[in-house]
């Protein structure tokens, strides 16, 4: 995988975070991806089929976030991530703010297979900040 390569994957992510496109989400993960919201393997996921499922039952509101991310670092097959989630109230005020990296291990045609989250929330006292 190529920085380029990554980035797209990283849009097609985002773009179907948005849509909750079934076909979309897919699309991104091998059939055989592992998906884990923590390191250390806490609400991991086991297969395409369930990372779409799990994508589905828990759909942020339209408008409610935005978010960007970017390659760090790429080599051969695995990539760093860095990037941003930021929730909105309906009033558009600071809900939450993630500072977001991940890992992540790609197949030959380019699905992710592994996908590990690290996060950290702006703390409370810095959101009015913001």
């Amino acid at each position: 995988m190529t920085h380029d390569e990554v980035q797209t994957w990283l849009d097609r992510y985002v773009a179907a975070w948005r849509s909750y496109d079934r076909a979309e989400i897919a699309d991104l993960f091998a059939v055989d991806a592992t998906y884990r919201y923590h390191p250390w393997g806490e609400e991991a996921l086991a297969g395409r089929d369930a990372i779409v499922a799990r994508w589905r039952d828990d759909q942020d509101r339209p408008g409610s976030w935005d978010a960007w991310y970017k390659p760090f670092a790429v080599e051969d097959d695995r990539a760093s991530v860095i990037g941003e989630s930021r929730y909105v109230n309906p009033d558009g005020s600071l809900r939450d703010l993630y500072f977001n990296h991940w890992t992540l291990r790609f197949d030959a045609d380019g699905r992710c297979v592994e996908f590990v989250e690290y996060f950290m929330a702006l703390p409370e006292r810095l959101k009015t900040q913001r």
